[in-house]
């Protein structure tokens, strides 16, 4: 089962349908184009076109067992009294006092130019649990860092 918001949802299904109805034609096409120039034998230009087809295929079952598999989180039913997937976490880094904010999604999800981390970083894990007020300790690959929970939301 793959928890997820409902834009993340959104976002694969129309990735499907992208790949399906635009990609999946041009790959095809590719082929025959291919292999209209003669000789498949030789035709290296057919057989990267197969290859990039083959590929795109794996990409579209893998994309429809994922959906399949999805379990939309629905956000106002969650608290924001402790931190969990899908928490917009406000916080300050107590050794430096450089504050962040970071929205915790599930992998499929995360996008740092967005702030949002995957549930599966050190940091989220971390955090996890974690109340306002609280100190999380994580161990990172630079070291050690303490973060006081600010403020906990959803989006």
């Amino acid at each position: 089962m793959a928890y997820m918001s409902q834009e993340g949802y959104d976002k694969l299904v129309a990735q499907l349908q992208q790949m399906e109805t635009v990609e999946r034609p041009a790959a095809s096409a590719a082929i025959a184009e291919a292999r209209d120039k003669g000789d498949l034998s030789e035709n290296s230009e057919y057989d990267a076109a197969k290859e990039h087809q083959a590929m795109l295929e794996i990409k579209i079952n893998q994309l429809k067992a994922l959906i399949s598999e999805a379990k939309i989180i629905d956000t106002s039913r969650l608290k924001a009294d402790t931190v969990q997937i899908l928490s917009k976490v406000e916080m300050k880094n107590v050794k430096n006092g450089m504050k962040m904010t970071y929205t915790i999604v599930p992998e499929t999800e995360a996008n740092l130019r967005e702030n949002k981390i995957s549930v599966q970083t050190p940091i989220a894990q971390g955090l996890l649990g974690k109340k306002i007020g609280e100190i999380a300790e994580i161990k990172i690959p630079q070291g050690l860092i303490q973060l006081e929970i600010i403020n906990i939301t959803f989006e």
